[in-house]
């Protein structure tokens, strides 16, 4: 443990980032069961899904965090060697909440026994690496199978999540969520009829449907059987609410109360730099990531109707090399704003804006791209690595 977190800070020394990732795999390497032993004793709770996991594990961590220490991978280092960095900077930590790649919570969960798991949806992305949805959803249902002990949170509006969660053989524990892209989950993932909805209830002939969720929001209100809790966000878009009320939800089966949980949810204005708002000569920057269709259809509601925007979009092996979801996003609901494609692929960008009919320029280098912009505020939203990449170069923390 002790070799990981030195090389973690000689990596962090060298500005080579925040070295939880080769910390952790460092750690890994020279003991395997590093992940086991290390999260003996405490309570864990994996946050996992396609979209949302890093805003929803920092919510939970601020959660539980208003009543004890918390180890919690914040940098967004998803994997085992980020979980491991995570623990072993914190041994002290009575809870740890773990953000975990969808693809690998199953190695995850079989090795730390969590006492939770909260599954945030479902959807398509990074295509030549995770195929198919369905696919992914049978290996966390596995997985789940095989937790007795653990939790399940699940968003009950999102069939491919409720289907997976639907083989758990712990509890599960239905939450209202909401589900803004349903494009991945038209037909049924059990028996792959097409799913009819009424009423915004979901449904098969087959009988897998929507359930009947514990927890629930109204408006800006936090539901339950037992309480209703005001919820205020500093973080914007309806997505955020949901996500809150899935951070809630799991705060209180840590036996946090629901009061307690949203005002420490309700504190936090930024998530790893997303949502941050920096001035940048002639410009206010605020920093916003979508990596997929499901992630932009959450994003195109954040958006001011009027604010100009950079869309900066990578291709690098953690994107994902296939940009084909550009294709997917309704960039025709950008309407008439001053727009910039950037990134390492701002061609394909830019003919997907072309054929959505909007006005645009082109340049590779999102910041060049942002200076012959208008002045004044402007939104920035970047796929994965673009998006680390212009928090550095913003100097804004990761």
């Amino acid at each position: 443990m002790r070799a990981g977190q030195a090389v973690a800070g000689l990596s962090r020394r060298a500005g080579r980032g925040s070295g939880s990732i080769i910390g952790g795999r460092v750690t890994l390497a020279l003991d395997p069961s590093a992940l086991r032993r290390l999260s003996v004793g405490r309570r864990v709770v994996l946050v996992s899904g396609t979209n949302g996991k890093t805003t929803t594990s920092h919510m939970l961590a601020a959660a539980l965090g208003s009543r004890s220490a918390v180890a919690h991978n914040a940098s967004g280092s998803n994997m085992a060697d980020g979980a491991v960095a995570a623990l072993a900077e914190r041994p002290d930590a009575h809870w740890a909440v773990l953000e975990v790649d969808e693809l690998h919570l199953a190695s995850v969960a079989r090795r730390c026994t969590p006492a939770a798991i909260v599954l945030l949806n479902l959807t398509r992305d990074q295509l030549d690496r995770a195929a198919e949805v369905r696919k992914t959803a049978a290996a966390i249902g596995a997985a789940l199978a095989q937790l007795p002990r653990t939790t399940v949170f699940a968003n009950a509006d999102d069939p491919m999540t409720v289907w997976a969660a639907g083989h758990a053989e712990g509890p599960v524990v239905w939450v209202g969520a909401g589900s803004e892209w349903r494009a991945d989950s038209l037909t049924c993932p059990r028996c792959g009829r097409l799913l009819v909805e009424v009423a915004a209830r979901w449904q098969c002939g087959c009988g897998l449907a929507r359930p009947e969720p514990s927890w629930w929001l109204d408006g800006d209100v936090v539901c339950s059987a037992e309480s209703m809790t005001p919820l205020s966000l500093g973080l914007p878009g309806g997505v955020n609410r949901a996500n809150a009320l899935m951070a809630v939800a799991a705060a209180h089966h840590e036996l946090v109360p629901a009061a307690q949980a949203s005002e420490a949810v309700g504190a936090l204005n930024q998530v790893a730099g997303r949502y941050a708002a920096i001035s940048r000569g002639r410009h206010t920057v605020r920093l916003l990531l979508a990596k997929n269709p499901a992630g932009w259809a959450a994003t195109l509601a954040m958006l001011d109707t009027a604010r100009p925007l950079v869309v900066a979009v990578n291709a690098r092996e953690a994107d994902g090399r296939d940009t084909s979801w550009l294709w997917d996003v309704d960039f025709a609901a950008l309407g008439s704003r001053p727009v910039a494609a950037s990134g390492e692929q701002a061609a394909d960008v830019g003919v997907r804006l072309s054929y959505a009919g909007l006005n645009h320029h082109t340049h590779p280098d999102p910041l060049a791209a942002l200076d012959q912009l208008p002045p004044g505020e402007v939104d920035v939203v970047a796929n994965y690595t673009a998006f680390f990449a212009l928090q550095q170069r913003l100097g804004i923390g990761r």
